[in-house]
């Protein structure tokens, strides 16, 4: 285990443009292994699909982390993960090298790298990259939040102000049932329906003004866009309102989250029950 770091916002500065580098080699690796139709797709465990795009990206986020620093501990969802709910990590890397598998496979241009830098349970720092529509999402802690798409400069993001009409970011290959009752009680006017963590990164910029996952994820699949949409002014809880942490010490899996501006998060929050 690497000494504690002390990751100052001139060293998060620093690392951010070289995390961006890292996710966009590892998102260009996944869209070079698009699979072709009717290829056998393998299933890990609990049922999710992993291809040779999830591997590739993987290997390539690896490299690159361990270039930044070969101590710092990582926690992949492709890589070994025996044992890492036992460990006490109080600095880590969390990646998802392909977010939206299930996406990816069916040709959508929703698929995600992600990597966050998580310290205390905070992800402090995390990059979104979205390589089918060559779109961005940065930030880190003290820095805000950015959006690069289209190979233009980055802009920073916020969420959304008060409004009388709420729009909802959910999920294209997870919706149910409870997701749209729950969306009826807190009088959503409009779905925006994406895969990946490019939802919350919606909510981030302002483009949508809540995201609701009722169902289980696991931390590596919502810490960067985390860090991105605190960094935006999002308030990001469980599904009692409690900070969402990220300790693998208390389980790889998270119950459930809401992410939303200051404005909606009481009434959000309200309609679960």
């Amino acid at each position: 285990m690497s000494e504690r770091i002390d990751f100052s916002a001139e060293l998060l500065r620093e690392l951010l443009p070289e995390l961006l580098v890292i996710a966009r080699q590892a998102g260009a690796a996944a869209a070079s292994h698009q699979p072709t139709a009717g290829e056998s797709v393998e299933r890990k465990g609990d049922g999710s699909p992993v291809t040779l795009a999830d591997r590739a990206a993987h290997e390539l986020i690896m490299q690159g982390l361990a270039g930044l620093d070969p101590l710092l501990p990582v926690i992949s969802e492709e890589g070994d993960l025996e044992g890492v709910e036992s460990v006490r990590y109080t600095q880590f890397w969390l990646v998802d090298p392909l977010d939206g598998t299930r996406d990816f496979l069916a040709g959508l241009d929703e698929y995600t790298a992600n990597i966050a830098l998580v310290e205390d349970g905070v992800p402090i720092m995390g990059v979104v990259v979205a390589p089918g529509s060559s779109t961005a999402y940065s930030g880190g802690r003290g820095l805000g939040a950015y959006k690069q798409a289209d190979g233009l400069a980055a802009t920073k993001i916020c969420c959304s102000t008060a409004s009388g009409r709420i729009r909802a970011a959910v999920s294209r290959s997870h919706s149910s049932s409870s997701t749209e009752d729950y969306l009826a009680r807190l009088g959503a006017a409009e779905t925006i329906r994406s895969g990946s963590s490019i939802k919350i990164c919606l909510v981030a910029e302002g483009a949508a003004d809540v995201y609701p996952r009722l169902g289980p994820t696991s931390l590596w699949d919502t810490a960067a866009g985390v860090a991105v949409a605190r960094e935006a002014g999002c308030q990001v809880t469980d599904l009692r309102g409690r900070q969402l942490g990220f300790d693998p010490a208390g389980g790889i899996l998270q119950q459930g989250f809401i992410v939303a501006p200051p404005w909606l998060l009481e009434r959000a929050l309200g309609a679960l029950e």
